[in-house]
């Protein structure tokens, strides 16, 4: 915990607490319902103790004891405080037992962290773990990091996030699910159900957050915290997507972006908090700003006072004022003025009451989470292993130099991310321990445990590139550890030019000098811009950052104990000038027509990126064939039925995510040349076939959500493949009724 913090003696435990006592003055409102508790709650607050529950506090430097506390928590003993980031464990214990027992109703804090991809635990980063495919593996880490967390006092996670993004230059592109709406829609719902389970009384979860609401990844530049300009049709097709899928699984919380989209700050945006989110989506939830997003509508030029801009956040539809503290200085005032409604605060407390009583902190303020045992920390070291393998994606393996002989006597493992603990857990790793970490290095020792390993991982540039050479030359492979640090990707780590980190592809070029085969593992929150990598002769594993069982889980795909199955669920630029670059583009009056200048493209670069949306190689060889497509009745809304033959033609296993994409032609727009409406994971033993069956619509195909009004098009067809390049992709129309 960062700070000083000073721990009270914890007093005896209360027979009846505070909260209670006042709940027992209240019958229950039928003989099989209980009383509205936080309607009668809410009746009794002052509008202090109102504002109070929209305050978010920062822990970071908190002081629970009489000595005194710093700004942020004066208040808490008298209800001046609703909420707690960034303290876990018995501290927030502590001061909970503040908020209950010594303020005047005794309502309890709902402590909130950022619990992205683990807690104790560590898996792998969002960006890595889409490249998953897999709902179920999204859904797993989720429930665990959720009982992690949970088992230390936190109750409300900022997690999952939902920013579709196009642009590697932007540092939280790793925080993000990748470029496809639809991935992101999956991960959504299936991130909301694991934090949340079936019921947030159960002590074992948290309540999730979808944010960051929205367009965030589509920032100018990539530059963290600029301004995005989205079209209407972009935002509605692209960036909403997934926050509706994330409401209709029923998060429990929304965050505002804290950047203006189309001139309009998000925390201020009256139309998608309240027009969108609340009155067409019929979102029932809280919402919480971004870190001190309210006060910064100052400098957005939205508000010029403090008053001003709380008044301003809360009639937009912002329910919690995370660590700015305006709310409490300015909406006394700004309601006593008529320039903030009571009503609107009414219905933002209210909100926070029912949260609290949803998550059984009235009945009990401590969530008492059962700890786990120490099969509990086996399995769930199992699940990040599991799903760190599921993550890593195999870009290049000329002459099938993986997977690796078992037999190997002599290993030269290179680089500094080789050895380095904290690396392999990424930006945003929580409470994870580094000491915990299994590195490359370590799970290459014990996939090899007969095998000589030298490790060359430190020292300056010149000395680790002669150490390099002298270790490769004895070698009969070398595992060389490229890429990124876990502090060049993240929040404010845009980068202008995403390439391979000075002195790195010299050093690759001096290793590959020397003949030894050559692996290298890729580490990054993002893709990397890096041609004369994918160019050379050795193959490339794109580990990303993997979690607390990096190590193991490398070790099982270099050694073909395990099958990469990993694909890109971000486009990969060849070059910076291609960013942003992703798949779906609109149909152009000139599309791209190879040796004709004037179509779309480049004249000194190819269009394609270098490797596309869904890209992925696997130990087998696998073909699709024998693709049909059966549209059932004339709704848009009847079935249609889409079949593919999946083969393995190698001499092992694989794992293949099958992509399905629509192609629409004339339906009024200009519609992506492409758009993924389903995918599944099939397993194909090696020398075997699989059929493998989507059910669908022709809405669903066309992209039209429920309750927009559907637009036949006069061409539809199914295609369907293993990534967004034509290559091995095949095509079927749809009939289309007419009339």
């Amino acid at each position: 915990m960062r700070g000083a913090i000073v721990i009270c003696p914890e007093p005896p435990e209360p027979r009846v607490s505070k909260l209670a006592s006042f709940f027992s003055r209240f019958p229950p409102a039928a003989s099989d319902r209980p009383a509205d508790r936080p309607r009668a709650l809410l009746a009794a607050m002052t509008v202090e103790e109102k504002i109070g529950q929209l305050n978010m506090v920062s822990a970071d430097a908190v002081i629970t004891g009489p000595a005194g506390a710093p700004d942020g928590l004066e208040g808490l003993d008298r209800g001046g405080v609703g909420s707690v980031l960034n303290i876990w464990g018995d501290d927030a214990r502590a001061l909970q037992r503040i908020a209950t027992e010594t303020t005047r109703l005794g309502i309890p804090l709902i402590f909130g962290l950022d619990v992205l991809h683990g807690h104790r635990t560590v898996f792998p980063i969002p960006l890595a773990e889409a490249a998953s495919f897999d709902d179920e593996v999204w859904r797993q880490t989720a429930v665990e990091a959720a009982r992690e967390a949970a088992e230390d006092a936190i109750a409300l996670t900022f997690a999952p996030m939902l920013d579709v993004s196009h642009d590697p230059r932007w540092g939280r592109i790793s925080e993000s699910c990748g470029e496809d709406p639809l991935v992101t829609e999956r991960v959504a719902r299936a991130k909301v159900r694991g934090y949340q389970g079936s019921d947030l009384g159960d002590p074992r979860t948290l309540a999730a957050t979808a944010k960051h609401f929205a367009g965030y990844g589509a920032v100018a530049g990539g530059r963290d915290y600029d301004a995005a300009d989205i079209s209407d049709a972009a935002m509605r097709t692209v960036y909403l997507p997934p926050f509706r899928a994330a409401v209709e699984a029923g998060v429990a919380a929304v965050m505002p972006a804290f950047i203006s989209v189309a001139g309009i700050p998000m925390t201020a945006h009256l139309a998608l908090l309240r027009g969108e989110l609340r009155d067409r989506w019929g979102f029932e939830g809280i919402t919480v700003s971004d870190y001190n997003a309210v006060a910064e509508l100052i400098a957005h030029g939205a508000a010029e006072t403090g008053p001003e801009a709380a008044a301003l956040a809360l009639a937009s539809g912002n329910d919690i004022d995370m660590v700015s503290g305006l709310y409490v200085s300015g909406l006394p005032g700004a309601l006593s003025q008529g320039s903030a409604a009571m009503e609107d605060l009414d219905e933002a407390v209210l909100r926070i009451l029912r949260l609290k009583e949803r998550l059984g902190l009235f009945d009990d303020p401590t969530r008492p989470c059962p700890p786990s045992s120490a099969d509990d920390i086996d399995r769930r070291r199992q699940i990040a292993r599991e799903a760190a393998r599921r993550s890593a994606v195999l870009l290049t393996n000329p002459g099938d130099l993986l997977p690796l002989q078992a037999d190997l006597r002599r290993i030269a493992v290179v680089g500094p991310l080789a050895v380095s603990k904290p690396d392999m857990l990424g930006p945003w790793a929580g409470t994870g321990d580094p000491s915990a970490v299994v590195t490359f290095a370590e799970g290459i020792l014990a996939a090899w445990p007969d095998a000589e390993v030298e490790i060359v991982g430190v020292g300056d540039r010149a000395r680790l590139e002669a150490e390099a050479v002298e270790a490769a030359r004895g070698a009969q492979a070398v595992i060389l550890c490229l890429g990124e640090t876990a502090a060049m990707s993240g929040e404010a780590a845009a980068r202008a030019d995403p390439s391979l980190p000075a002195g790195q592809q010299a050093l690759l070029d001096a290793v590959l000098a020397t003949g030894t085969p050559t692996v290298v593992l890729l580490s990054s929150g993002r893709p990397l811009v890096a041609p004369a990598l994918f160019a050379a002769p050795c193959a490339v594993l794109a580990t990303w950052f993997l979690g607390s069982e990096a190590g193991h889980a490398v070790a099982d795909l270099l050694s073909g104990a395990a099958g990469p199955s990993g694909k890109l669920p971000v486009a990969w630029p060849r070059a910076v000038g291609q960013i942003p670059v992703h798949y779906a583009h609109p149909a152009t009056g000139r599309p791209h027509e190879a040796g004709n200048r004037y179509t779309v493209g480049y004249a000194d670069l190819a269009i394609e990126p270098q490797f596309p949306f869904g890209h992925g190689l696997s130990y087998g060889r696998v073909r699709y064939h024998g693709l049909s497509v059966a549209a059932h009745g004339r709704s848009p809304d009847d079935p249609v039925e889409v079949e593919v033959g999946v083969s393995n033609d190698g001499a092992r296993p694989a794992r293949e995510t099958v992509l399905v994409f629509a192609h629409v032609r004339v339906q009024g727009t200009a519609r992506p040349l492409l758009a993924l409406r389903d995918f599944a994971g099939v397993e194909v033993p090696a020398g075997a076939s699989t059929t493998v069956t989507f059910r669908t619509s022709r809405r669903a195909l066309t992209g039209c959500c429920g309750d927009e009004p559907y637009v036949s098009p006069s061409r539809l067809e199914v295609v369907v493949g293993p990534s967004a390049a034509p290559e091995g992709q095949l095509r079927a129309r749809v009939e289309v009724p007419v009339g």
